[in-house]
């Protein structure tokens, strides 16, 4: 699962401690992964990726564990959270810029 999601073991792991996520074990005491547990972890996988903090990551998924009552709450956290996606991805196109035109002041190619 780990190559899979292009994780380390310890992050899976990591995640089951923290309560973000509930694995069942074969009789040999292996971990089987459903198809709710991948695709849950998938998505926390993607949020880390984008940054997103774990206390964020571990209150949204208390809030998809008590059920649909809690969706505006959900929505609000992962509308705060594109937000901040959002700034990242303009913050990194400006760097991206910078760092061509010094390449081109090198005389370095910026193209792909």
């Amino acid at each position: 699962m780990a190559e899979l999601l292009d994780v380390s073991p310890h992050t899976l792991r990591y995640y089951e401690r923290c309560g973000l996520i509930e694995v069942d074990r074969d009789a040999h005491g292996h971990r089987q992964y459903d198809a709710a547990a991948v695709r849950r972890l998938v998505f926390l996988s993607r949020m880390r990726l984008s940054g997103m903090p774990m206390r964020d990551l571990q209150q949204y998924v208390e809030l998809v564990d008590r059920g649909e009552s809690t969706v505006p709450e959900r929505l609000d956290i992962l509308l705060e959270h594109r937000d901040t996606i959002r700034r990242q991805i303009r913050e990194l196109q400006l760097s991206l810029v910078a760092t061509e035109y010094k390449i081109a002041t090198y005389g370095g190619a910026t193209g792909p």
